[in-house]
């Protein structure tokens, strides 16, 4: 049987998302908003952190984007695995506001939801409702967390960017993602009320995984969360638009991007054939 290679599984999809992203994206001006040699702090969990340490992953390809558009700034990567919004409020002055970033995108939401009873509720209303645990309190609510995230980092004169969160599994009616909506509903009227771009990258992913109608399979993550190849040219694409990328210039960007999945395959290749050439471990007696 012929399998699609995993950097075109997920084209169709990913492309028919791409064309609609200019839906989703709210940005205040046509010119690219970053400016040669400023910082752009990343922060977010695992998906973000991944963003980074992939050579072709979300991060990467945002910065290669913009240097193929002539602005060459600077990334200050900011994702920790597991990471829920109250973990981000705690280490915003250290891993953000500490590294003076003109720019901070905000990715948040997976993990609170994810997480069950350990998670962050969307309110009080939800953290008075039982389905958290003892420690909920010492959380916070993502709406207070989120809320004093951006009015710190802006404060702190660091412009913004919210990304929605993108899914939790790729079936779209679970009940992970019935109970991801209004966080993403919660950061979209945020970034109405406080005049922020927002890249919506979870109805992004949604077009994407509709469009490409593989019912059972993965076609913009790996394992149901974090990004495969598609999905992290689908997450860069919602960036780059947020920061005022238009057509030509995001052709630009992605013509940029094929030396980075090429760096990304070569590691990859190198990483598996370590693994084959490691001497196995030792029988235990």
């Amino acid at each position: 049987m012929h399998q699609t290679s995993p950097h075109t599984l997920s084209f169709r999809g990913y492309a028919a998302a791409a064309l609609f992203a200019a839906l989703f994206v709210q940005t205040a001006t046509a010119a690219i908003a970053v400016k040669d040699g400023e910082k752009i702090a990343f922060l977010g969990d695992s998906i973000t952190q991944g963003g980074w340490s992939n050579p072709a992953g979300y991060v990467k390809l945002v910065m290669a984007g913009l240097a193929a558009n002539g602005v060459k700034a600077e990334a200050v990567p900011a994702g920790i695995s597991g990471h829920k919004s109250s973990d981000m409020l705690a280490r915003l002055e250290k891993d953000v506001i500490s590294k003076k970033p003109q720019w901070m995108t905000l990715s948040c939401g997976v993990n609170d939801v994810w997480h069950g009873k350990r998670g962050v509720p969307l309110d009080d209303a939800a953290a008075a409702s039982g389905a958290y645990d003892e420690k909920v309190a010492e959380r916070g609510t993502y709406a207070k967390n989120i809320a004093q995230i951006v009015e710190k980092a802006q404060a702190a004169g660091i412009k913004v960017v919210l990304l929605t969160a993108t899914v939790i599994q790729e079936n779209l009616d679970s009940p992970e993602n019935a109970k991801l909506a209004p966080f993403n509903e919660y950061l979209r009227t945020l970034a109405k009320e406080k005049k922020l771009p927002l890249a919506d990258l979870n109805a992004m992913f949604q077009a994407g995984i509709k469009a490409e109608n593989k019912p059972g399979q993965k076609v913009l993550t790996g394992d149901g969360v974090h990004m495969n190849a598609a999905g992290n040219k689908l997450m860069a694409t919602g960036v780059l638009e947020a920061f005022g990328l238009n057509a030509a210039e995001m052709t630009k960007a992605r013509e940029s991007w094929m030396a980075l999945e090429e760096e990304a395959k070569a590691a990859s290749e190198a990483k598996a054939k370590a693994a084959a050439e490691a001497p196995a471990a030792p029988a235990v007696k």
